[in-house]
């Protein structure tokens, strides 16, 4: 079931950041320096809060900013309508 936005432009960001959690856990089974674990950790989550703010920003642009105009619509017809 679709609701809002459509996400499909963000699988390919999906799909890295995947990819990266994947060389974590690699990085742990090879028992990789912590500083270096920790850095990749880092740019994970980086990359992943770059992500949530993209899809933040895109709701507020398109799914808050609808609602928004369909609340102030649905005002004026009930102002219309004397209810």
């Amino acid at each position: 079931m679709k609701h809002g936005a459509d996400h499909s432009a963000h699988l390919n960001r999906l799909k890295r950041i995947e990819g990266q959690i994947r060389g974590l856990q690699k990085m742990v089974s090879d028992q990789v320096y912590c500083v270096k674990l920790l850095e990749q950790m880092k740019a994970t989550r980086m990359a992943l809060k770059s992500l949530e703010e993209k899809i933040l920003e895109e709701h507020l642009h398109h799914c808050v900013k609808e609602s928004m105009h369909k609340e102030k619509i649905d005002e004026v017809i009930k102002l219309l309508k004397g209810r």
